[in-house]
């Protein structure tokens, strides 16, 4: 039997609406969220609302407001760290199992979606570019031949996606990843495990610092 590509709940896509509303500075850190709100703009009732913000809750995206309800939580430095840490480390036995799975089949669709990711840079949508820089990993994901990847993956892609918003949206010109994946993908279609590991931790860490420097220079002296 062959596996079942499963569609997106209404919960899954009310947790995208409310991540991308966040990533993009709609809701900065500090903004109340109200549930009855957010289930109008959707046009859904609240019951998938409800459970979309009690996962976001559970990922560090919101946390308990003064009084009562829930509000979007500041971004913590250390833990944008330690995500990063942890993200090397999973991202780096993805590349390498992908290249040491005979991707090579696969690379006019990398180079597809390395070609999408140059747009939408030059698009300047933060939220394009997001979802492109998800795709190309998600890609990677699927060659690499470990169902527990993607799903290992998905907690730390939410914070990523908030930490990358807030990066992108006070940038002139955002800094483009793109060479850098296509680095990656040629590691991949060359079947070089060790060099596909290495360019992708070099990849996530260094990711890691220009993030962390931008969002501390935000945030200024303490």
């Amino acid at each position: 039997m062959k596996m079942l590509k499963l569609q997106p709940t209404l919960v899954d896509q009310v947790h995208k609406a409310i991540l991308t509303e966040i990533a993009e500075g709609k809701l900065p850190p500090g903004a109340r969220i109200i549930q009855e709100q957010i289930a109008q703009e959707l046009g859904v009732s609240r019951q998938p609302v409800q459970q979309a913000l009690a996962l976001l809750r559970n990922q560090g995206v919101l946390s308990d407001a003064p009084g009562r309800g829930l509000q979007v939580a500041p971004l913590d430095l250390e833990a944008v760290r330690h995500m990063y840490d942890v993200r090397a480390v999973l991202e780096g036995l993805a590349f390498r199992k992908a290249a040491e799975s005979a991707a090579r089949k696969e690379k006019s669709r990398g180079a597809a979606l390395i070609k999408a990711g140059r747009q939408a840079v030059a698009s300047g949508s933060v939220s394009a570019m997001i979802e492109a820089d998800m795709a190309f990993h998600d890609f990677v994901y699927g060659l690499c031949g470990n169902p527990m990847v993607g799903p290992a993956m998905e907690t730390h892609w939410t914070n990523t996606q908030r930490v990358m918003g807030e990066v992108l949206m006070r940038d002139d010109k955002p800094r483009d990843i793109w060479d850098q994946h296509e680095a990656l993908l040629a590691a991949i279609v060359d079947g070089d495990g060790d060099r596909a590991e290495a360019l992708a931790r070099q990849h996530i860490q260094q990711a890691a610092d220009f993030m962390i420097e931008r969002l501390g220079a935000e945030a200024g002296p303490a």
